[in-house]
């Protein structure tokens, strides 16, 4: 087990070279100078020619890919262009508490309702139950989550009006409140964003935990288990499920990389202060330090995402063994 955890984290450390790479050139190559737009009206040579050296954009291309691979392994990534004399660390980390918060709510929201509603609909298979949950399932799958997110806004704005914030119900469609606070008034501010962004997640779940669930129980020792007299719980959830698991497990890393690009758009569209904002507003300004930091990040979770779900393997299925 250590060995192959090595061996992921060694092929995890290329994913993230080779996402600053491709971000560096990109930068490099991007039309306009994003110093001669910070400078504006007050743009001289001189400036110009002291700001380069100030960020070390006077040396050549290499050094500075190598100086920043340097300072990586410190949570280095240098000075932003748009906030002067601020460290891009120091503007991620004061945002990044309420982006893991909303990824962290909605992705447990998607397993703890997609998979239960993915079994119901496996058990009650083509009864009016099951046909009305996947039709459901599929609704949310389809439309997109900007979609979803403004109509929810039109619910909420519709739902203050018929209540008038009778009995301090009153629900904002914008913000956040503190992270990490579970008030009944932070908890106002949270719960429409987490459903949103957990409503694509969970009907993609749920579908296809019907899927496998039906393969699963038409199998031979899911029959064995049944006609030795075993409870019909122990058989669903000891047997059937955990083997059903396996694709699910397939999939979870996938699904953070789908977390990450639709909490971007929920973000964005409930005004929540976190590194969606920072990294769209880095992208106009051509902030080339914060796009780099903020990529490197999302690499590094949906790579850990990946690793976790190796891991999982072995632990829903002793039958699979990890190789060295």
């Amino acid at each position: 087990m250590v060995q192959f955890l090595v061996k992921r984290f060694i092929g995890l450390l290329f994913v993230v070279i080779g996402v600053t790479f491709i971000t560096f050139i990109l930068g490099l190559n991007a039309p306009g100078d994003p110093l001669t737009l910070i400078l504006g009206q007050h743009y001289t040579r001189a400036a110009h020619a002291a700001l380069m050296h100030a960020y070390g954009l006077d040396l050549p291309w290499y050094e500075q890919y190598w100086n920043f691979l340097k300072h990586l392994s410190t949570f280095n990534f240098g000075l932003s262009y748009e906030y002067k004399n601020r460290a891009v660390w120091d503007i991620i980390s004061a945002s990044l508490p309420k982006t893991m918060e909303l990824g962290l709510w909605a992705l447990m929201l998607t397993f703890l309702i997609g998979i239960p509603l993915g079994v119901l609909s496996a058990l009650k298979a083509n009864t009016w139950l099951d046909t009305t949950n996947m039709t459901v399932m599929l609704i949310l799958f389809a439309v997109p989550i900007f979609v979803l997110a403004v109509f929810a806004q039109l619910f909420i704005v519709w739902l203050d009006s018929i209540t008038g914030g009778a009995y301090g119900i009153q629900w904002p469609v914008a913000g956040w409140g503190n992270a990490w606070q579970y008030s009944w008034s932070d908890i106002q501010f949270k719960l429409a964003p987490i459903i949103v962004l957990a409503s694509g997640g969970a009907a993609f779940f749920a579908r296809l935990t019907r899927t496998t669930m039906l393969e699963v129980l038409r199998q031979d020792y899911v029959r064995t288990a049944r006609a030795k007299g075993m409870r019909e719980r122990v058989v669903i959830y000891k047997h059937a499920l955990r083997n059903a698991m396996i694709p699910l497990i397939t999939v979870f890393g996938i699904s953070i990389g789908s977390l990450v690009g639709g909490a971007f758009f929920v973000e964005t569209i409930f005004n929540i202060p976190g590194i969606a904002g920072i990294t769209v507003s880095s992208v106009f300004t051509r902030d080339y330090p914060v796009i780099q930091a903020t990529s490197v990040l999302l690499a590094i979770s949906v790579g850990l995402a990946n690793l976790l779900a190796d891991v999982l393997y072995t632990v829903v299925d002793p039958r699979i063994k990890i190789e060295y």
